[in-house]
């Protein structure tokens, strides 16, 4: 297959078994993520640069595979020194926490609690293989909180539950597990969720703020996105006021009263800053996966 242009559109075409295993062996030892229905791949080769890679595949949107994620993961957390906690034994796969402890502040983040925003638990996997996690930091993951909405590709659990809105009456088996053990977690001092919004074109975030208010914190976060998207523009965001573009300064209290979303959930148990990026998920999946992998840096003071 030839090399596509920089900026030129792949024809993505279906392979058969053989083919696909073939693929697959061929580009586990590159350390890249296959999708099964389509010879599509991930490089990291340039996540996480001020640049686009001109060997990066555009026509990406389809390349997350659920079985190769896990595997890809479990590989990349284990050689960075992270010890899996298993929460909860789901039809579709095990829902895993990650933890590498230190004697540093205490970093948390999740991913994937949508089961249709790819770019999250992705970038955590790069951020892995680029040794982002260095010492002297307290590291909590959970790259893929809805096991079952990312093995069909859908925003929901298996139930059709939103498994972000249901961190107050803890419905679902998912959140039931991850809240429970949340409990049992010393308070994080930064809390960093990873999310996508099909409505929009820009990079924007939340901000959850329990101390003194340092606006520079937020404008380095976009800063370093703005290689790959601009700040969302409006006066409203997702049905939010917002500071400034791309930055919605919300408060420690939820949109509907029972319909409580992670972030919440952490603020309560009184976790001082959280933050939850959103890129857009109709862009190219490998530009999500960079602006993601930026973000986290900032944000960590990276």
């Amino acid at each position: 297959m030839p090399t596509p242009r920089f900026g030129q559109p792949l024809a993505v075409t279906p392979v058969d078994g053989r083919a696909s295993r073939v693929l697959n062996r061929a580009d586990e030892a590159l350390g890249t993520v296959f999708s099964r229905r389509f010879h599509t791949r991930l490089q990291p080769c340039c996540v996480g640069r001020n640049r686009e890679c001109p060997f990066m595949f555009t026509a990406m949107n389809d390349g997350f595979d659920w079985p190769e994620f896990q595997l890809a993961f479990r590989k990349a957390a284990e050689a960075e020194g992270f010890s899996a906690i298993i929460l909860a034994e789901l039809d579709a796969g095990p829902l895993v926490a990650w933890e590498r402890p230190d004697q540093g502040r205490r970093i948390y983040l999740s991913a994937g609690i949508h089961g249709d925003e790819p770019a999250g638990p992705l970038a955590l996997l790069e951020l892995l293989r680029e040794g982002f996690f260095s010492a002297g930091i307290h590291w909590i993951l959970c790259p893929a909180l809805n096991p079952s909405g990312l093995a069909a590709g859908l925003r929901a659990n298996r139930e059709g539950l939103d498994l972000n809105r249901d961190y107050w009456l803890r419905e679902t088996p998912e959140v039931a597990a991850h809240a429970a053990w949340l409990d049992k977690m010393a308070i994080p001092d930064l809390f960093i969720s990873l999310h996508e919004d099909w409505e929009t074109s820009g990079f924007y975030l939340y901000e959850i703020n329990l101390q003194e208010d340092q606006s520079q914190r937020a404008k380095l976060i976009l800063g370093a996105v703005s290689a790959w998207f601009a700040p969302e523009s409006g006066p409203e965001i997702d049905g939010h006021d917002v500071r400034a573009d791309g930055w919605i300064y919300h408060a420690a209290e939820p949109d509907l009263p029972e319909g409580w979303p992670e972030a919440i959930y952490l603020a309560k148990m009184g976790c001082p800053l959280s933050f939850t990026f959103e890129t857009p998920s109709r862009a190219a999946l490998h530009r999500r996966v960079a602006a993601h992998a930026a973000a986290v840096k900032a944000a960590c003071g990276r």
